[in-house]
C-alpha cells in the first residue's frame, strides 16, 4: 500500500494553483473539468503520481467558501534552508504566518504559511 493523494477543496482554483505551483514550486500534473458534476480536479506535486504522494485540489463550481473546521491540521513539506525558503516564498506572494524557528518543546526548526483558502502549510528544516 501507498498513500496516493490528499484532497483539499478550494474556492478559487486559479489562486490555489498559483500558490501551490508558483510559491511552493509544485507542478500541475493533471487537470480535468467535470461539467455534469460542476467541478474541476487539479493534481499538483513534486513528482509523478506513480511514485509520489500528491495534492488533489477540488474546485466545486457553485461554492465560494468552505468552513475549514478545527479537526484539520496542515500539510508538511521538508526544505533544505527554511530561512531562504520563507524569504523566497514571501517575495512570491506567500503569507508566512509563523516565522522560522524552533518548535515549542523541541529543537526542530519549523515555519508556517497559509494558502489562499486558509489551509496551513508547515515547512520543516531538514537536517
Amino acid at each position: 500500500m501507498r498513500l496516493l493523494h490528499t484532497m483539499l477543496r478550494v474556492s478559487n482554483l486559479e489562486e490555489s494553483l498559483k500558490f501551490y505551483c508558483d510559491v511552493l514550486n509544485m507542478k500541475l500534473l493533471r487537470q480535468k473539468d467535470y461539467p455534469e458534476g460542476k467541478f474541476t480536479l487539479a493534481f499538483v506535486g513534486y513528482g509523478d503520481e506513480s511514485d509520489h504522494t500528491v495534492l488533489e485540489l477540488t474546485h466545486n463550481w457553485d461554492v465560494d467558501e468552505y468552513n475549514l473546521g478545527d479537526a484539520y491540521g496542515h500539510i508538511a513539506i521538508g526544505v533544505d534552508d527554511i530561512y531562504a525558503t520563507c524569504e523566497a516564498m514571501t517575495a512570491l506572494g506567500g503569507r508566512v504566518t509563523r516565522q522560522p524557528g524552533p518548535m515549542k518543546h523541541g529543537s526542530t526548526v519549523i515555519a508556517f504559511l497559509e494558502d489562499p483558502n486558509g489551509y496551513k502549510v508547515e515547512l520543516i528544516q531538514r537536517s
